[in-house]
């Protein structure tokens, strides 16, 4: 088994993505440090989607893809589009991933409840291209949810971000599937000149939610131990 792997770069840091595992990345300041970080990201990723570890598995990944960015990827900025995201979806793959997208809402809010003291931190405050970095769970978990509405507008399903962040992501694929055509996976030009397709949407979901769900779960632990924050996602155990 291998990772077919797409490589966004900036000159200031890298992002790997596995393009045939939806979600799954790494990232680094050079491609060296990202790819490092593999075996980890797979154990836990594995671990999260299919319930085992790998077995048998390749952690020094194909390229299949690469795109130079004047992006801030080491702040996880990206607005590439894998040529494997352009091609229509089978309603199997879709309902696959969808659920997917969905575990992991349901995952995400599995960790935040989790977690003591919503609003307790013990980080200073840091600049990025979207603002101030999240730093108590209560903003990691709002920081996540709310971009529902974004996502899903960008290929034009109108869907707000509440009541919570599983609710508003099972509502958007259901004003989705209204829609006549959308497993044809057209190509959208969303905000800022950025592409996007239902598949890109899917993966990003997925990607997003892994970013902020390490971010909650090192806070987590890092305040009340490891003992006292869920870990739906595995990574303590990669």
């Amino acid at each position: 088994m291998e990772i077919r792997a797409v490589l966004e770069t900036n000159g200031r840091g890298v992002l790997l993505y596995a393009d045939n595992f939806p979600g799954a990345f790494v990232r680094g300041a050079s491609l060296a440090e990202a790819m490092e970080k593999w075996r980890n990201e797979m154990t836990a990723y594995l671990r999260w989607r299919d319930g085992a570890a790998p077995v048998g598995f390749d952690f020094v990944p194909r390229v299949v893809q690469e795109k130079c960015s004047g992006l801030r990827l080491e702040d996880a900025d990206s607005d590439v589009l894998f040529e494997s995201e352009k091609p229509p979806l089978e309603r199997e793959e879709y309902e696959r991933l969808k659920e997917l997208c969905l575990r992991s809402a349901s995952g995400f809010c599995t960790m935040y409840e989790s977690v003591p003291e919503k609003s307790r931190t013990l980080f200073p405050a840091r600049e990025t291209f979207y603002g101030t970095v999240p730093r108590t769970a209560e903003e990691i978990y709002q920081h996540t949810k709310n971009v529902n509405s974004y996502y899903f507008a960008e290929i034009g399903v109108e869907v707000g971000n509440e009541p919570d962040m599983f609710g508003c992501r099972k509502e958007g694929f259901a004003i989705l599937e209204q829609q006549h055509g959308f497993l044809k996976n057209p190509v959208f030009d969303g905000s800022y000149g950025e592409l996007w397709t239902l598949r890109k949407v899917l993966r990003r979901f997925l990607w997003h939610d892994r970013i902020h769900a390490r971010a909650l779960i090192r806070h987590g632990v890092r305040i009340w131990g490891s003992s006292k924050v869920a870990d739906p996602f595995f990574f303590l155990f990669s």
